[in-house]
């Protein structure tokens, strides 16, 4: 079968096309046949080296497509079935053995295979935060950095649904009217205006929450919006990874700060089943509006990373697997 590998951590052009054995089921797993997979930055993190991994490696944290193949032990899903699921670097190619236990079943007639491989990491990624990291609730207010892109936009339309007033940053003004679109309150261009002041002339006292995925470049600017008791999320690293951090300028307000990673969240079978569950019901209600930038072809992985890594993009970007 074809799938990505990279033989050394590096650039985009360390991605390469290769032929791998087709795998098998093992007990408790499922092979899916992949119609497309999800691009993610945490993708890039372990292509470029952020993220520690053995190579030779492929890449792939997302994908949906068919069952072919059940294992011993796994009840829930057929041969057959339509699926989206989580994956273990594993996603950019045409098969996958993938835990039935990170997979969710869906009707194609009602759910298209591109919105289930879009929706399933920056969907969960969202929920988790949202109810697990600060659960978000009617009248707090929320700041979402890079409000427009993949995770930002369901984190808009999240805290929306809770009652929240949201204030996305963005890049530019084209990126502001998708913010809006996703029904964002208020839009902060970062390249133009400083973040924390333009957050304390929309709420003097700052935000209860900071949903940031940026890392680096944001990581000040996040802390500073805060009011007192506010919680910090810092769940990415798109402009690289946050420094080390003094505890003790957390105690000025009172803040909260996490780092929390979506596989932690689901542990437990009753978590998966709390989150899939309600992420599919919100997908089946039309309720999130998942909305897909660009879809290249498997071979074009490389300059898939390169637009992601640019930040020009807004929404998801996918990579669709051939059949053979």
């Amino acid at each position: 079968m074809q799938a990505i590998q990279l033989d050394q951590v590096g650039g985009p052009e360390v991605l390469q096309v290769v032929e791998t054995p087709r795998p098998r089921a093992k007990a408790g797993e499922i092979v899916v046949r992949n119609r497309y997979a999800g691009v993610n930055f945490i993708d890039t993190y372990f292509r470029s080296g952020v993220y520690q991994t053995e190579v030779p490696t492929s890449l792939g944290q997302e994908g949906a497509g068919d069952v072919v193949e059940v294992g011993e032990g796994v009840e829930a899903i057929s041969t057959g079935d339509s699926v989206a699921y989580l994956g273990n670097q594993n996603t950019y190619a045409q098969y996958s053995a993938v835990d039935a236990t990170q997979a969710m079943k869906f009707d194609p007639s009602v759910v298209s295979f591109e919105t289930a491989a879009a929706s399933l990491l920056q969907g969960l990624t969202a929920h988790t935060l949202v109810t697990r990291s600060y659960e978000v609730k009617p009248g707090d207010w929320v700041l979402v950095q890079a409000g427009a892109g993949g995770t930002g936009r369901i984190l808009v339309q999240l805290c929306k649904l809770s009652g929240a007033k949201v204030i996305a940053t963005v890049s530019s003004q084209p990126k502001a009217d998708v913010a809006r679109q996703a029904g964002a309150d208020y839009t902060i261009l970062y390249t133009e205006e400083s973040v924390p002041e333009a957050v304390r002339r929309i709420v003097p006292d700052g935000v209860h929450v900071v949903y940031d995925g940026v890392g680096k470049s944001t990581f000040e600017g996040s802390i500073a919006s805060l009011r007192r008791l506010g919680t910090m999320a810092s769940f990415g690293n798109a402009s690289g990874t946050v420094p080390p951090v003094s505890i003790l300028n957390l105690g000025k307000n009172n803040l909260v700060l996490m780092r929390p990673r979506l596989y932690g969240y689901l542990v437990t079978s009753e978590e998966k089943e709390r989150h899939f569950g309600a992420l599919a019901e919100l997908i089946a209600q039309k309720k999130l509006d998942f909305q897909i930038f660009k879809i290249y072809d498997l071979k074009d992985a490389a300059q898939a990373h390169i637009d992601l890594q640019s930040r020009k993009t807004t929404g998801k970007l996918l990579l669709q697997i051939p059949w053979e």
